[in-house]
């Protein structure tokens, strides 16, 4: 199969030129998706750095990790108008940081066109949070349940 930068294997109608992500735990694998893409990533920063222009598009969502609210910030300067923008993540447990960064990708004027993440908590129904979104969303492993401290994957 030869696929031209920005084509998914899956999903070739996607052609993203942007992946999205969120500080820290994303940044790996959506490294990854970016070079197996050929698409440049662009991450959400949880505090502005000294040097991030002040034009920004923000949104604020529950931390699976931490139990708090954070803000997720995205530079303009990266996110424009016309991306057509993959979100990846290290997790898809209850979607809201892949739904934030939904809402930035959306604020920018940009257009989401598909979702990934490393492993999926089905259990916690982030797949059927995102569903709305009408993109394809990938998992490369899916927990099926974590009880009597086991994981079962499916």
């Amino acid at each position: 199969l030869l696929l031209t930068p920005g084509e998914s294997p899956q999903h070739p109608h996607t052609q993203p030129n942007k992946i999205l992500t969120a500080e820290t735990s994303g940044i790996a694998p959506a490294l990854a998706t970016g070079i197996a893409l050929g698409v440049p990533v662009v991450f959400a920063r949880k505090s502005p750095p000294l040097t991030m222009d002040y034009t920004i598009v923000k949104e604020t969502c529950p931390s699976h990790t931490h139990g708090k609210m954070v803000d997720l910030m995205v530079s303009t300067e990266y996110l424009r108008p016309g991306d057509r923008v993959i979100i990846i993540d290290d997790f898809l447990a209850t979607a809201q940081t892949i739904l934030a960064l939904a809402r930035l990708t959306n604020i920018a004027g940009a257009q989401l066109v598909g979702i990934g993440a490393v492993v999926e908590k089905i259990f916690e129904h982030g797949r059927d949070n995102a569903k709305h979104l009408n993109v394809p969303i990938e998992s490369l492993a899916v927990i099926v349940n974590m009880d009597d401290g086991k994981i079962v994957v499916e």
